[in-house]
C-alpha cells in the first residue's frame, strides 16, 4: 500500500522526467559493494530482486557503488564506508544514516524503516511548481 510520501515522491520524480517540476527532493540508498562479497550476494538474493517494488525501494532508489571506485562528487558523507555492504541514506546529497553490513532480512526492514523515518516530512500543501 502506497503511502503519501510515497505517491507525492512519485508524482514529483513523473513531473520531473516530463521537465514540469522545477524542484525535486531526492532520497537514495546507496550501497557500498564490492565483488566477491559474499553479504552483498545474500543481500542481492533476498532483498535486492524485490528492493525497487517495495515502498522503501520507491522513497530512496538504490545506487550500487564500488567501495573502491571514485565516490559521487555529490555526495557528502559522513565518512568514507570500511565494510561491504553499507547502506548509506542520503537526502539532498548528505548522509542521513547508515547500515553497515547486512545483518540479514528481517533485521534490514526494521533498521531501514528506521532511516527513512529521519527522512524529513515533505510539505503537502504545496504543489510542485509547473512551467
Amino acid at each position: 500500500m502506497f503511502c503519501m510520501k510515497s505517491i507525492t515522491r512519485l508524482l514529483t520524480s513523473a513531473l520531473l522526467a516530463f521537465g514540469i517540476a522545477t524542484e525535486v527532493r531526492a532520497a537514495e540508498l546507496l550501497m557500498f559493494e564490492e565483488d566477491w562479497c559474499h553479504w552483498c550476494e545474500r543481500w542481492d538474493d533476498e532483498i535486492g530482486v524485490i528492493y525497487n517494488k517495495t515502498d522503501e525501494g520507491r522513497s530512496a532508489p538504490l545506487r550500487r557503488i564500488d567501495i573502491h571506485g571514485t565516490f559521487p562528487a555529490e555526495v557528502t558523507l559522513v565518512s568514507r564506508p570500511q565494510y561491504t555492504p553499507t547502506f548509506i541514506l542520503i537526502e539532498d546529497g548528505r548522509e542521513l544514516g547508515r547500515i553497515e553490513g547486512y545483518p540479514g532480512e528481517d533485521f534490514f526492514w526494521g533498521l531501514l524503516g528506521r532511516l527513512l523515518d529521519r527522512l524529513p516530512e515533505e510539505d503537502t500543501s504545496a504543489a510542485p511548481v509547473v512551467n
